[in-house]
C-alpha cells in the first residue's frame, strides 16, 4: 500500500457516496468529527495527546447525516490538533461533489474543536458558495458577559415554574483571531442541577429569528457520533496494530468501508413503522400523542420514545453490527457444497428466519434494479 492508492480509495468512497443518491439531492448535511484511537505498539505517528492522556492516533471522518454514511476517513498522527487538515479534506470533498450535483445546498458542521478560524475561512472562501456552517464555540469571559440576559432570563424561568428552564438568544461576536464578525447563538439551561451555557458560531440563514431551530440542529450532529462509536467498538477500526502508518490507515479505510455496507444494508432492509394510532404489523399503539406529526418533527421525550418502539419492530433497520451480526450472522447452519451450487442449510425453527428472507428479498431486489439501470 502507498500514498497514491490511499487517494484513489479516497475518490472510491467520494464516487460511492454519489452513487448512492438514485437523484442529486438539493441539500445535505456533512458533519466533521475527530475520534481517538489508542495505541500500545511502536506504530508509525503515534504521539501523546495532552488531552486524551494516552498514546494514540487521531482520525478523522466526514460523514453525511442523511444517509449516515462515512464520506471522507481519515487517519492523522496522534497529537495534531483536532481540526488539523479538516479545510484541505472539506474544501476537496465540497469541490467534489460540487462537480457532480452543482445545485446542491451543504451544510458543514462540528463541535467547538473545529470551530477555529480556518475552517471558517474554508466554508465562507468562493470556492464553497452555498456552503453553510454551524460550529462549536469554546467559552470565554466575553461570552459569558455577553449571555447574562438570556442566562438570567432561564434562572428566574426555573424559578417559577420548577421545571427544568431552557432560554436562546443571539449577538455578532468577532475574537482577535477573526478577520470579520460572525453570529453565535447561546443557549442556557438552567434545572435544580445548576445553570449552563453551550455556544455556536454559525451563517445559517434564519439563525438569528429563530435561534433556537439552529441550535437544534446542531445538537443533532450527536447522530454523527455514533459512526464512531460504531466504528470504534463494534467493526473494531481502532485495531491498527502494523507498524507501518500508511499501512494503517489503509486498515482504517477497510472498517470505514465496512460500517458503510453495513449502512447501506440498513436502507435495504428498513421497514420502520408508521405514525398510526396502531401499527398494523403488531396492533400495538405507537407512543406519539398526534400521529399526524412527521418522525423528523418529534422532539424529547416523544422522539426518544418513537425510536425505542421503531428498533423494536425494525430491528435491523436501525441496528448496530452487533444486532446483524446475533441475528444473521452468526448462525449455526449446515454447509453443503456441491459441483453446482453451495447449498447453506438453517433450522427451520430459527427464531430470525422471517428477517434473513426479509434482507435477501430486499438484496435480490436491489439486484434486479441495478441490472435495469445498467
Amino acid at each position: 500500500m502507498d500514498i497514491p492508492s490511499l487517494w484513489r480509495l479516497h475518490d472510491f468512497f467520494l464516487d460511492d457516496f454519489i452513487a448512492s443518491f438514485e437523484q442529486p439531492p438539493s441539500h445535505i448535511t456533512l458533519d466533521i468529527d475527530a475520534l481517538d484511537d489508542p495505541c500500545h505498539g511502536d506504530q508509525q505517528l503515534v504521539f501523546f495527546h495532552g488531552f486524551y492522556e494516552q498514546y494514540q492516533y487521531l482520525p478523522l471522518l466526514i460523514t453525511c447525516a442523511e444517509t449516515k454514511q462515512i464520506v471522507w476517513p481519515t487517519l492523522r498522527p496522534g497529537n495534531v490538533h483536532t481540526a488539523l487538515g479538516a479545510d484541505d479534506d472539506l474544501r476537496y470533498v465540497v469541490r467534489r461533489l460540487r462537480q457532480a450535483w452543482p445545485d446542491v445546498s451543504i451544510v458543514i458542521r462540528g463541535d467547538a474543536g473545529f470551530g477555529v478560524p480556518w475552517m471558517y475561512d474554508a466554508c465562507e472562501s468562493a470556492a464553497a458558495a452555498d456552503v453553510r456552517y454551524t460550529f462549536g464555540l469554546a467559552t470565554n469571559a466575553v461570552l459569558k458577559k455577553a449571555a447574562e440576559p438570556v442566562l438570567q432570563r432561564a434562572v428566574e424561568q426555573f424559578a417559577q415554574t420548577g421545571e427544568p428552564a431552557r432560554c436562546f438568544d443571539q449577538f455578532f461576536y468577532r475574537a482577535d483571531s477573526w478577520k470579520n464578525p460572525r453570529r453565535v447563538i447561546v443557549k442556557a439551561e438552567c434545572n435544580r442541577l445548576g445553570a449552563n451555557l453551550r455556544f455556536i458560531v454559525t451563517d445559517r440563514v434564519g439563525a438569528g429569528v429563530v435561534p433556537d431551530a439552529a441550535y437544534e440542529d446542531y445538537a443533532e450532529r450527536g447522530e454523527s457520533e455514533n459512526r464512531n462509536k460504531e466504528l470504534k467498538t463494534e467493526l473494531l477500526g481502532d485495531r491498527l496494530s502494523c507498524h507501518r502508518f500508511v499501512a494503517n490507515y489503509f486498515r482504517f479505510m477497510l472498517h470505514a468501508a465496512a460500517l458503510n455496507l453495513l449502512i447501506r444494508l440498513r436502507r435495504v432492509v428498513a421497514d420502520p413503522p408508521s405514525l398510526t394510532t396502531a401499527d398494523d404489523r403488531s396492533g400495538d399503539a405507537v407512543p406519539v400523542a398526534d400521529p399526524t406529526v412527521p418522525v423528523e418533527a418529534l422532539q424529547g421525550d416523544e422522539r426518544r420514545r418513537y425510536h425505542r418502539y421503531r428498533r423494536q419492530r425494525d430491528p435491523l433497520g436501525q441496528g448496530h453490527i452487533t444486532t446483524w451480526r446475533t441475528m444473521l450472522i452468526k448462525v449455526a447452519c449446515e454447509v453443503i457444497q456441491s459441483t453446482r451450487r453451495i447449498l447453506i442449510r438453517v433450522p427451520a425453527h430459527w427464531p430470525h428466519l422471517s428477517w434473513f428472507r426479509r434482507v435477501c428479498a430486499g438484496i435480490n431486489d436491489l439486484a434486479r434494479r441495478a441490472q435495469v439501470v445498467s
